[in-house]
């Protein structure tokens, strides 16, 4: 009991640092709700973040609430995972290098019944994180964001027949991203724009597998879907004098009907080898050009527009053999990604590539690991160029899975 208390009390305190967690580091993050995640977890990310069609008993994959319907008997599953991110940048001739991290996500799975299996936990939907200045003629104007909008989510999913699963999550989705800008001459005036999210929000997913080769192998097909939707709660800009207390807001509005999430498919294939070798390979599409966003009068362009999200990951893991030695209990893992993301600055479109690896290390005399990463990316606009950057992430993960419904018997 003592190991589970210990647990809760870890969990309790990541969770309480998680609303204020902060990942990101990049200008691009200004733009519209900031950076998107996909619910990956640091394993998922070392194989360039699939998901879809990921069955593992072991292994927490909030990209699917599928998927928990396989988790192992009398299991009860934690993964708790921290991002460090170092990032350097270019502009024309000016470069740029920062640093960013902090807790990424946490997540826990279990058995409620033959067949189906539960998930809470919270993960990020999006982050804002920048700070950068130039220089006026009597001045300077200083820019900086900061914020998250975060998912606390609940999900089940459950096995009907032989093979196939299906399953839901429930979120509800909270935080508050903020940009400002301060113009500094004689006196200093700051201008900021506030997103205030206080909604919920649903996905669905479906699994489909087929022993392959006698049963050796397994074929995986994986498909979710989230449906298109109206956030609620409020948005504004702002303006005062910083030597006068009085601040005016302007454009104060519900987001209801004016900011809007699209519909969200991901479709998946994995292959299983003898236990040994994974692969996968992902497709994720989002219909951002039909999503609602009111730009604010005076703090955002007023053409602002987004693009079509795409993204296109693969993953292979190896397991060199799960009851032999050390070695053989460790997990390897590599992958990539390429994604057209839905961010528009003036007419070029923000896309982003990577490699990523990462390692599983087995704790002795148990089921746990622990979970390394490293990943590369580059981020860039295009046609226009106008900020490269190149940013090394390493994350780091605790799996726990322990077998908290066992009791010994006394002989």
């Amino acid at each position: 009991m003592l190991k589970q208390r210990l647990i809760f009390a870890l969990s309790a305190a990541l969770l309480s640092l998680a609303v204020t967690a902060q990942n990101t580091t990049s200008p691009y993050s200004k733009i519209g709700y900031g950076l998107l995640n996909d619910n990956a977890t640091g394993i998922q990310r070392s194989m360039g973040g699939v998901g879809y069609a990921m069955q593992n008993g072991r292994q927490i994959n909030a990209m699917n609430p599928a998927s928990y319907s396989q988790v192992d008997s009398l299991t009860f599953l934690w993964d708790i995972g921290l991002d460090l991110t170092n990032l350097w940048s270019k502009e024309n001739d000016k470069s740029g290098h920062n640093f960013g991290g902090g807790l990424d996500y946490i997540a826990s799975q279990f058995r409620i019944t033959r067949g189906l299996g539960g998930s809470f936990g919270l993960v990020p939907y999006s982050s804002v994180g920048y700070s950068f200045g130039s220089k006026l003629e009597n001045g300077s104007d200083v820019r900086n964001g900061n914020g998250s909008i975060n998912q606390l989510y609940l999900g089940a999913g459950w096995e009907p027949l032989k093979g196939l699963s299906i399953g839901a999550n429930i979120a509800y989705m909270f935080g508050t991203t903020t940009n400002q800008s301060q113009v500094i001459t004689t006196s200093t005036t700051v201008f900021q724009r506030v997103i205030q999210v206080r909604d919920y929000n649903v996905q669905l997913g479906l699994q489909y597998g087929v022993p392959v080769r006698g049963g050796k192998d397994r074929l995986t097909l994986g498909v979710t879907y989230q449906p298109k939707k109206s956030f609620h709660g409020h948005a504004w800009g702002s303006y005062y004098d910083i030597q006068d207390t009085k601040e005016d807001t302007v454009g104060y509005v519900s987001m209801s009907g004016k900011y809007e999430q699209p519909h969200s498919i991901g479709v998946g294939v994995s292959y299983n080898y003898e236990q040994r070798f994974y692969g996968e390979i992902d497709f994720t599409y989002q219909n951002w050009h039909d999503a609602k966003y009111l730009p604010i009068e005076g703090f955002e362009v007023s053409t602002l527009k987004f693009n079509d999200r795409w993204k296109v990951a693969a993953g292979l893991q190896y397991n060199p053999n799960r009851r032999g030695s050390f070695f053989g209990a460790m997990s390897f893992r590599v992958g990539g990604h390429y994604n057209h993301d839905y961010i528009n600055i003036t007419g070029s479109n923000l896309r982003d590539y990577g490699v990523s690896a990462g390692l599983s290390l087995p704790v002795p005399s148990g089921k746990s690991t622990i979970n390394f990463g490293l990943e590369w990316n580059h981020r860039y606009s295009t046609p226009t160029t106008m900020i490269n950057e190149n940013y090394f992430n390493i994350t780091f993960g605790i799996t726990f899975n322990e077998l908290w419904f066992w009791k010994n018997k006394i002989r």
